[in-house]
C-alpha cells in the first residue's frame, strides 16, 4: 500500500475511500454524446467525438484533469450495451475499464440522448437494470444530452415521467438526473459522494485488480532502484491489463460485465 487508500466497510460491502482524485466512468450507447460530455467537463478536447461512425469512441480511454480545483479522472467507454460489437472487442474494453477505474469509481454517469425512446433505447436501459447491482445505483447519475431536442416548453422531468422504464432507472439512481451543465453535474456528484461518506464504489474484482496493480508497481519501482517515477503506475496497469485479458478469454461477456458492475457471483481474478 502507498498510503493513499483507506478501506472501510459500509452496509456489509467493502467501500474504499481515495484521497484526491474522483474517478468517473461515463457509459451509454454509441452516439449518446459520452465523449462530447467528457470534453465539455474538461473544457478541452481530450476524447474523440463527432457525428460520424469513425469519430465515435471505439476503446476505453482515461484522462485526468483539474476542474474547479478538483482532480478528476474521466473514463470514456465504448458502447458496452451496443448489440453490434464483437465479443472479443467488448471483452478487451471491459477489462480496460476495470483497470482504469480500479479500485473503483466515485461515480457512474449514464448518458442518454434526449430523443424519442425506441425499442433499442429501452433494450439498453433494460441491460443496465440487469447488470447493475443495487450498490452501483448508489453511485450513479443519469445525464441527458442534446437537451435542445426537447419539445419547446417541455422539461426533462416530464419526459422521464412519460416512460416507465426511464422513470424506474432514475428512481433507482436516487432521482439524480441532470440536463447537462458542468456546474450542476459536479454539484450532483459532490452531493452523492458526500452521501456515500466519501467512498467510491468497489467490489471484490476491483479490489483484487487494484492490489495487483500496486504489487506490479512496487516490482517496477524496485527494479528501477526505487527511483520516483509517475509513470510506474501506468506501466503496472499495462502489465496487469495483459494478464487479466488472458484470463478473460474463458469468461462470458455477461460474467465480465457483472464483475465490473457487481452482479458476478464471484471474482474471476485470483
Amino acid at each position: 500500500m502507498d498510503g493513499k487508500h483507506m478501506y472501510s466497510i459500509i452496509d456489509g460491502q467493502f467501500s474504499l475511500s481515495v484521497s484526491n482524485t474522483w474517478r468517473i466512468v461515463i457509459i451509454g450507447k454509441t452516439g449518446a454524446g459520452k465523449s462530447s460530455l467528457g470534453n465539455t467537463i474538461f473544457g478541452k478536447k481530450c476524447f474523440n467525438s463527432g457525428h460520424t461512425f469513425n469519430s465515435e469512441t471505439t476503446e476505453c480511454k482515461a484522462e485526468t484533469r483539474s476542474v474547479n480545483g478538483r482532480s478528476i479522472t474521466l473514463i470514456d467507454t465504448p458502447g458496452f450495451f451496443d448489440t453490434d460489437r464483437s465479443e472479443e472487442e467488448l471483452k478487451r474494453e471491459i477489462v480496460r475499464c476495470i483497470i482504469e477505474c480500479a479500485p473503483g469509481p466515485h461515480a457512474f454517469l449514464i448518458v442518454l440522448k434526449v430523443e424519442r425512446f425506441t425499442e433499442h433505447e429501452q433494450a439498453v436501459i433494460k441491460k443496465i437494470h440487469e447488470y447493475f447491482s443495487k450498490e452501483v445505483f448508489r453511485y450513479t447519475v443519469v445525464l441527458f444530452t442534446h437537451g435542445d431536442q426537447l419539445e419547446e416548453g417541455k422539461k426533462i422531468e416530464e419526459m422521464v415521467h412519460q416512460h416507465k422504464f426511464l422513470r424506474d432507472l432514475v428512481e433507482k439512481c436516487g432521482s439524480r438526473n441532470n440536463r447537462f451543465q458542468v456546474e450542476e453535474l459536479l454539484k450532483s456528484i459532490d452531493k452523492m459522494t458526500e452521501a456515500n461518506k466519501g467512498s467510491c464504489y468497489t467490489n471484490e474484482t476491483l479490489q483484487k485488480v487494484e492490489n495487483k496493480i500496486q504489487q506490479e508497481e512496487e516490482l517496477i519501482r524496485q527494479s528501477s532502484g526505487n527511483k520516483s517515477d509517475g509513470k510506474f503506475r501506468e506501466q503496472a496497469k499495462a502489465s496487469v491489463f495483459k494478464k487479466i485479458l488472458l484470463k478473460a478469454a474463458g469468461i462470458g461477456i455477461t460474467s465480465l460485465i457483472g464483475a465490473l458492475f457487481g452482479m458476478a457471483m464471484r471474482s474471476f481474478i485470483e
